[in-house]
């Protein structure tokens, strides 16, 4: 089953714009305009008949303003006066054109947004491609993409999902591309193009939806890794079962770092300053180097914390040595 062709859920990056701001600018300047030619008729009154009764009132100039600068022009008011024709011709005509091209600047600017969208929306759909959903924006969702950032990731790389437009807005803001919907929902994570994501990060904030979209998740892409956060500890056999291959406790992290912290300062320093990457030591996965004398290791300057072979990560114990092909942890 294809995406459906539909680019409303999708918002792609933007400058910020103050869209209501500019609506609300040229209504102004439209009622500007009405104002304007109100006060022209009012003043020159006497060089206006009125069909009806003859006389211009206040009420009379302004009903003229409005269907003259919308160009209904009904023609019950008209100018009779040589003084009150010139003023028409000067200043009541310039300012319907403006209307006018207020009016129809502001609609082909709502349709070539659209368009502009749309055709944005169908460039990224060809080329997206081993990229990270992000299956809520707060704040452990954007410290993810963070990390992945400090170890090569690209922005292009990464798909926000949520459901607060707020959240949306932001991650558009900040040059992600978002989509506004529950994770949990097939058609959401198909408008992430989840068919060629390379892993989901499930960062939502009560633990009953993770499992929803870490199941629908593994259902759509038996291969794709999925990554979530847990807040209850009784919850990590659920979120096992359901197909997340990894699973973090936050409040257990938390609560030994702190726990370090109270005991012994420095080790909970060193953990700090992993967990913050690109600021000094850090944790990485890479490829085994050969070391030119028969054996493979780490890249110069690391230290191999475990091996990975196979899918599955061992310990440097002396009973496994670094073979050709094997990924290393390693401390840099």
């Amino acid at each position: 089953m294809g995406v459906q062709n539909d680019a409303s859920q999708v918002r792609m990056p933007t400058r910020q714009r103050a869209a209501i701001e500019q609506i609300g600018r040229r209504i102004a300047v439209g009622l500007g305009l009405i104002a304007f030619i109100t006060l022209i008729v009012a003043i020159q009154h006497n060089g206006y008949t009125d069909g009806a009764d003859g006389a211009v009132s206040f009420l009379d100039a302004l009903y003229y303003a409005s269907v003259s600068v919308t160009t209904t022009g009904y023609g019950d008011i008209t100018p009779v006066s040589d003084s009150a024709r010139l003023v028409d011709v000067i200043l009541v005509t310039p300012a319907r054109i403006l209307f006018l091209v207020l009016l129809v600047g502001t609609t082909m600017e709502v349709l070539t947004d659209q368009s502009r969208h749309a055709l944005a929306t169908r460039r990224w759909r060809r080329r997206v491609n081993d990229h990270h959903i992000i299956c809520g924006f707060g704040a452990t969702g954007q410290s993810a993409i963070r990390a992945l950032q400090a170890q090569g990731a690209s922005i292009e790389q990464f798909v926000v999902i949520d459901t607060d437009p707020a959240a949306i807005r932001d991650a558009s803001d900040a040059g992600l591309v978002a989509v506004a919907g529950e994770a949990s929902l097939t058609s959401t994570l198909r408008q992430a193009e989840i068919a060629t994501a390379k892993s989901v990060i499930v960062t939502p904030n009560r633990d009953d939806t993770a499992v929803l979209i870490t199941l629908t998740a593994r259902e759509l892409r038996p291969d794709i890794t999925i990554v979530t956060g847990v807040r209850e500890a009784e919850n990590l056999h659920l979120l096992r079962q359901s197909g997340a291959d990894s699973v973090i406790h936050s409040a257990d992290a938390v609560g030994r770092l702190l726990g370090l912290a109270t005991t012994s300062q420095p080790v909970a320093k060193v953990l700090d300053d992993l967990l913050l990457s690109g600021s000094g030591l850090d944790v990485v996965e890479c490829a085994a180097v050969d070391l030119g004398d028969g054996t493979w290791g780490p890249p110069p300057g690391a230290k191999a914390l475990a091996i990975v072979r196979d899918g599955d990560s061992y310990d440097l114990d002396g009973s496994r040595p670094i073979e050709r092909g094997d990924r290393l942890v390693v401390l840099q």
